[in-house]
């Protein structure tokens, strides 16, 4: 079973979110990653960009596939992780640190709880391993 952090939130798109007071981190699950395999490339949104629940907000490529990324939030893009234009390889060695994506100010509170919690998710992949 994939690591599945307690203190995030998850989509059935396989992003995690994370509340850091009014702002929402994003990024991608370990099992996301652990599918994907080797990450070479990630196009993010610029900062400023308006981001919709559950619509692309950018794309990461690997050596087995290229995967579009959702927002679990609608908001608004306050930060991008840069450091992944350089290394997207960050993606896989600390998904859920400095693998990050993308800080939203969330537009929508409601939407927060929409998304899967620790234990849902869970259920979520056992089910999709059958």
């Amino acid at each position: 079973m994939a690591n599945v952090p307690k203190d995030l939130k998850y989509t059935r798109e396989h992003e995690w979110a994370k509340q850091e007071g009014d702002r929402v981190r994003v990024g991608i699950t370990a099992y996301a990653q652990e599918q994907l395999g080797d990450v070479v490339f990630v196009e993010l949104p610029k900062v400023g960009a308006k981001v919709t629940a559950s619509k692309n907000f950018g794309v990461v490529e690997s050596v087995k596939a290229v995967s579009d990324l959702f927002a679990p939030v609608s908001g608004e893009v306050v930060e991008i992780n840069g450091e992944l234009s350089q290394k997207p390889e960050t993606v896989n060695q600390d998904t859920y640190g400095r693998g990050w994506m993308i800080v939203v100010k969330p537009s929508n509170g409601g939407e927060w709880d929409q998304l899967l919690t620790p234990q849902q998710y869970e259920e979520f992949l056992a089910q999709a391993a059958h």
